[in-house]
């Protein structure tokens, strides 16, 4: 995923601060995401998404909202109706730029807002919302102690999530006026709505009123045991995960024939230029997908190099034994292989602080099930032996490398 660094003018005219998240390769499509109330772009579960549909080939676009995050602007000033502006803004901006969103989602606050904003929006196709209210005045209930004041003296100072803020009264009154379920009747969009079961800020039963209110097509996913911020980064990536594969059901990707790759060859392309995620595919057209650990900068999505490299040892011993088994007809059931992966220093090395004096050692534990006589086990035992790969990596290797 490439992340850029953008402003746009907001409502206001003043800059809204903003990040687009870009695919490595072609932008099949484009998003916008809207965070909740008082929150900011780089919330956890919208960078988890973005990454998500980055991976798809849609591009994300995720702005702070006039006065929040490093957006321009006077928090004070805005209201509901300013960030449906806001949100506005930023598709026009999109547009501009030759990239019209097709895609809305809103957490929270924002959820709602995207469902007042679709309609405005000709190029959008889908929306999704999660933990979104059914009614943008539930977000009264942060400063319920407030009100009279703020009634009274047009404006008082709130906190919200530990932060200091200052509402006033056209605020109050702004939201109140909304009416968000007769937006969604006429939505005319495809609909995912998410939301936690038990979510202490926003209550599942504004998911049903959402859900509906809507027409079809709609879909209701359950974020389980998740908080109303997403804050678990598990809960987080499942839901990015649901995202991403609701998307690309609903949202058709551009017809492109993929470069083939040459026979006996596996292509590797780097799929995040921040982390370590790389894309694989064979010449026969398999993907697969290689990562590091979070603790070393990747994300932990897939396999690291070295436990590819052991999985093709441990599936190559499984694959000989079975072809030795099934010739000879015996009583194999089943079998498995553990690789453990160790560089331990050589035995008769003269210089053992060097890095030259150490050696990989592959540990391989074969496990074999079935009516087998010790001496049936034993050869088969031998057999692992005779793993093309097992060979492959007992001997030196010459390794050519060539710049394109």
């Amino acid at each position: 995923m490439q992340t850029q660094k953008i402003e746009f003018p907001g409502h206001s005219g003043e800059s809204l601060a903003a990040r687009l998240d870009k695919p490595p390769g072609s932008v099949d499509a484009v998003a916008i995401f809207a965070h909740c109330f008082s929150c900011s772009k780089d919330i956890s579960v919208a960078r988890h998404i973005s990454k998500q549909l980055a991976d798809l080939g849609v591009a994300v676009l995720r702005f702070d909202f006039t006065g929040l995050g490093h957006s321009q602007g006077e928090f004070s000033n805005t209201n509901f109706s300013s960030n449906i502006e806001d949100l506005l803004h930023a598709a026009n901006h999109l547009q501009d730029r030759g990239m019209p969103p097709s895609i809305l989602i809103g957490h929270s606050l924002g959820g709602a807002a995207v469902l007042m904003a679709a309609g405005r929006i000709p190029s959008v196709q889908a929306v999704v919302t999660i933990n979104a209210p059914a009614d943008p005045n539930h977000v009264l209930h942060n400063f319920e102690a407030q009100l009279t004041e703020i009634e009274s003296k047009d404006k008082a100072e709130v906190q919200l999530a530990g932060r200091p803020f200052t509402i006033k009264g056209q605020f109050v009154r702004d939201i109140r006026n909304i009416r968000l379920t007769p937006a969604v009747a006429k939505l005319g969009k495809a609909l995912l709505v998410m939301h936690a079961p038990l979510d202490s800020t926003v209550g599942i039963e504004n998911a049903a009123e959402i859900f509906a209110a809507a027409k079809h097509p709609k879909s209701f996913i359950s974020l389980d045991k998740a908080d109303h911020l997403i804050t678990n980064p598990e809960d987080a990536q499942y839901a990015a995960a649901v995202v991403a594969s609701w998307v690309d059901k609903f949202i058709p990707k551009a017809e492109k024939e993929p470069e083939p790759v040459p026979d006996g060859t596996v292509r590797v392309i780097e799929s995040d230029a921040a982390g370590f995620r790389q894309s694989i595919t064979t010449s026969s057209g398999l993907e697969i997908i290689a990562d590091e650990p979070a603790s070393f900068g990747g994300t932990g999505e897939g396999p690291t190099p070295y436990e590819l490299l052991s999985s093709g040892l441990g599936a190559c011993t499984a694959m000989t034994i079975r072809s030795y088994a099934r010739r000879k007809n015996w009583p194999l059931d089943h079998v498995s292989v553990d690789i453990v992966h160790e560089r331990i220093h050589a035995d008769d090395c003269s210089d053992c602080e060097s890095a030259a004096s150490k050696i990989d050692v592959f540990r391989r534990i074969v496990r074999l099930r079935g009516e087998l006589l010790d001496e049936q086990r034993e050869r088969l035992l031998q057999i692992a032996e005779m793993c093309p790969v097992h060979r492959t990596l007992g001997k030196m290797s010459k390794i050519e490398t060539v710049l394109e």
